[in-house]
């Protein structure tokens, strides 16, 4: 199909009974914040059904965003990250039950010697943050963070709160990934994922496909009150309740914003996301370059076999996306302050699990979204996996484009039935 909308060029296949995809697609294009450039892909029952990209992978070159156009997805990577470790339970080398110490055994310092590997997966190990001081090369070296991590000593007494860790969650779980292995994480999902299921997706981007990467480009900002109005729209909570939790959780000093610093590592506003040596970095927290239809692709994999191959059974699916968070209270919260986990932070052990800040397509989805508004997940009752990629990245809670998608699949699987 071939579709011109507000000037953006829309390419790709849609097959009969999901065309309400297509047609939200277009849409993002003219509502708020509006695309740049984007694609989405759904799989249904392990073939793809909705495969389609439009726009401009650099606007100030208009550069056309094409079928082979890749973006960094963030912490969409941090699913893949998961599907890892349970790639390696499923095949019994990895207990999920073990102190980490067993693999990894200098992790045992500093009171963590008891921690299981299920906490690292689902953020309540209490390693949110390195005290550091670490430097951008220290990051891309990797064994410093790790070091780093050695030494450092919970924030709270792990398995009793959680909290997310942004960055250090792709270090820890890499880490395993590489002790059992030998292999770094990237090298692992390359050789494990990638691979028998010929995906676009890297963890460490080589640089012979830096000419298929789209350009970031930001969104407008946004002021407290719309974050506050979104918070409420999206969670369902009143407002005295997430004001005092964003005031408490994401203020300036807690530890969720030192959480985003790596020890000083990332500067946020020195554009190193645009930078050959982030791109080339095996950061398994969030530098995943993909396309869309690579996502559902590896997504769909997990839930239903895809041209014969089939990465996880039903048993370590419904092993891995049993939540988590609903057993543990979040960090940071003040006393009498109650934020349930299914609308703030439902996970499982490595995947956002279906509530109302993060919806999806039913119940039974799991899946993990990424900073700027990517988004990757299956379904298992749907039989669906969907990929969601863009480069106009919008930090504005209750973002509209990927959950008006995810939505319009919905109706589409409730429309077959």
């Amino acid at each position: 199909m071939l579709d011109t909308t507000r000037g953006a060029v829309v390419q790709g296949h849609v097959e009969e009974g999901w065309g309400k995809v297509a047609e939200v697609f277009r849409a993002n294009f003219t509502g708020v914040p509006g695309e740049v450039g984007a694609a989405c892909c759904v799989y249904k029952d392990g073939r793809p059904v909705v495969d389609l990209w439009g726009g401009l992978a650099e606007r100030e070159a208009n550069r056309p965003w094409s079928k082979d156009t890749i973006a960094l997805v963030a912490s969409t990577t941090k699913g893949a990250t998961a599907l890892c470790a349970h790639l390696l339970a499923q095949r019994g080398e990895l207990d999920l039950d073990a102190p980490v110490a067993r693999y990894w055994p200098e992790f045992g310092a500093a009171g963590k010697e008891d921690i299981p590997v299920r906490w690292l997966l689902s953020h309540q190990a209490g390693l949110p943050v390195v005290d550091g001081p670490l430097t951008f090369e220290d990051a891309c070296a990797w064994h410093p963070v790790i070091r780093a991590l050695e030494a450092q000593k919970p924030e709270w007494r792990p398995g009793t709160e959680h909290v997310y860790h942004s960055m250090t969650y792709g270090f820890l779980v890499g880490e395993l990934v590489r002790r059992i292995t030998g292999k770094s994480l990237g090298t692992f999902f390359a050789d494990e994922v990638v691979a028998p299921l010929g995906l676009s997706a890297w963890i460490g981007l080589p640089e012979k496909y830096e000419e298929r990467v789209a350009r970031i480009e930001y969104a407008a900002p946004f002021t407290l009150e719309e974050m506050t109005a979104g918070m409420i729209e999206t969670t369902g909570l009143d407002r005295d309740t997430v004001i005092a939790w964003m005031n408490a959780v994401w203020g300036p000093d807690s530890v969720q914003a030192r959480a985003g610093q790596l020890g000083g590592a990332f500067d946020h506003t020195s554009g190193y996301m645009n930078t050959r040596a982030f791109r080339a970095a095996e950061f398994p927290f969030g530098n995943m370059f993909s396309d869309a239809h690579s996502l559902a692709r590896m997504y769909a994999a997990t839930v239903s076999e895809v041209d014969g191959v089939r990465l996880l059974n039903p048993a370590t699916v419904e092993r891995m996306t049993r939540v988590q968070t609903d057993k543990t209270r979040m960090h940071g919260l003040p006393p009498g302050l109650d934020v349930p986990a299914n609308r703030s932070f439902y996970m499982s052990l490595g995947f956002w699990r279906a509530c109302p800040p993060m919806p999806f397509v039913g119940p039974g989805s799991f899946g993990h979204p990424g900073s700027g508004g990517s988004v990757a997940f299956a379904d298992p009752d749907a039989g669906v996996g969907f990929g969601y990629v863009t480069n106009l990245w919008s930090f504005r809670i209750g973002e509209p484009r990927a959950s008006n998608l995810a939505a319009a699949v919905a109706a589409c699987i409730g429309a077959r039935r």
